[in-house]
């Protein structure tokens, strides 16, 4: 990561686990028009550098050198972590503990990325990123597995004025997520109406839980259908939201007669789009769990 800032650096392959089939190597620093997503490195944790997905805007994969493949330390908390990662998701994403608190922008007022591990963490987002909310998709035992001080984390916080929510989350668990997320969206929606600064929307790694509550945002709020909402993460940040826990939390928003079809019975692509009256719908149930 010395490299950073000078016109040409090394490769980095991210492999995080949340799905089976794809591996994303990014390029720093490449002058091509690429898509783009932040990371934080080791050695300056604080300085963003440019990583490309490896497409350019016209689709076009541009020809790479071997990639730099980063791996857990065997029988570390990380490598525990990414063995339970890959076990239940699909594609080989990893999440690297040691290189800090990592995250993209996703629009103008939405970052998705891994958990702050310390209060300067939060000074650099308050700082240098406008974040005036921070959405926690952790359980308690995230938290604690991490030995992170959440407690020094939450008085940074509140002296700096972010407004820090939870809205837990089992990891590995799309039933627990497809149940919670109506209200982490309701939550989010919530902060990006308040508009007082960003809202840091984070799980552990930042690759499964807090992208989804992301892609259902935009899924619901924003006018997208659920691929296109997914594709639009995805190219800016590489990740393995789980599509069938969203498509199960717009049932669920969208059908409450006793007589409905079980979710489980329907079509892989049900429920990746949705009617202007239903969306409609999905909006106003969402807004009302506020505060609960």
């Amino acid at each position: 990561m010395e490299a950073i800032g000078k016109a040409c650096c090394s490769s980095l392959v991210l492999m995080s686990p949340l799905d089976k089939d794809a591996i994303f190597t990014m390029k720093m620093k490449n002058k091509n028009k690429q898509r783009v997503c932040a990371v934080i490195g080791p050695k300056n944790p604080f300085k963003l550098s440019k990583i490309s997905c490896g497409v350019s805007e016209d689709g076009v994969e541009p020809k790479q050198k071997k990639p730099t493949t980063v791996s857990a330390i065997p029988g570390s908390r990380t490598e525990d972590y990414n063995t339970a990662m890959k076990r239940m998701m699909r594609n080989p994403y990893e999440y690297h503990h040691d290189l800090g608190m990592n995250y993209t922008l996703i629009t103008d007022n939405l970052i998705v990325g891994s958990q702050p591990q310390k209060p300067e963490d939060i000074d650099h987002l308050k700082h240098e990123e406008n974040v005036a909310y921070i959405l926690n998709l952790q359980q308690d035992r995230d938290i604690e597995y991490w030995r992170i001080d959440f407690q020094s984390i939450l008085r940074r916080c509140q002296e700096l004025g972010i407004q820090h929510m939870r809205r837990p989350a089992r990891d590995f668990d799309p039933d627990s997520l497809r149940t919670g997320l109506p209200k982490a969206v309701s939550s989010l929606e919530w902060a990006i109406s308040d508009g007082k600064g960003r809202v840091y929307v984070h799980c552990t790694a930042g690759l499964g839980r807090a992208p989804a509550i992301a892609v259902a945002y935009l899924y619901w709020f924003c006018g997208m259908d659920l691929n296109k909402a997914y594709a639009f993460l995805t190219a800016k940040r590489p990740c393995g939201p789980n599509k069938r826990a969203i498509r199960g939390a717009t049932y669920d928003l969208t059908k409450n007669d006793l007589g409905k079809e079980p979710f489980e019975s329907l079509p892989e692509y049900s429920f990746e789009g949705v009617a202007d009256w239903e969306r409609s719908l999905i909006q106003e149930r969402v807004c009302s769990l506020r505060g609960t």
